[in-house]
């Protein structure tokens, strides 16, 4: 997020729609150049967590958790930096986009600090999900 360019935004609520619970070592995700991707009320997406923090477009994603399958429910942008946030506490923040099955689903890369399944967050069919923009802090001019 860029804090000259970006204003405030509404939050996403996505409600799991089908839980995973495996994880990969050698996955092979790309990450897309893209910082934001809009999402239309209905998607499904592909949640997805990773202990991998380069931002690089093309930057190779080897170690996932899959967390699963969520339906967004509004339409609105997802960003870079947006924290997930499952049962009121914040899971990770979004560190880009796969589009390896794209146009069925994106990827959206979770970065937390180490790959969680659905199954290790106890997530069920159902369960509401929230993206949050993080803070916006505005550095002060000369």
């Amino acid at each position: 997020m860029n804090p000259h360019e970006d204003g405030r935004k509404r939050g996403l609520h996505a409600t799991v729609v089908k839980v995973l619970r495996h994880r990969r070592t050698e996955r092979g995700m790309s990450l897309e150049p893209h910082a934001s991707r809009c999402i239309r009320a209905g998607e499904v997406h592909e949640l997805v967590t990773t202990d991998h923090a380069d931002t690089a477009p093309g930057a190779r994603v080897d170690r996932v958790g899959f967390l699963g399958f969520a339906e967004f429910g509004c339409a609105g942008v997802l960003d870079r930096g947006d924290e997930l946030h499952i049962g009121g506490r914040v899971v990770g923040t979004v560190l880009g986009f796969d589009a390896c099955h794209h146009p069925n689903h994106y990827n959206v890369l979770v970065r937390t600090e180490v790959p969680w399944t659905g199954a290790d967050l106890d997530l069920f069919p159902e369960q509401t999900l929230t993206f949050e923009q993080a803070a916006v802090v505005v550095p002060e001019r000369c």
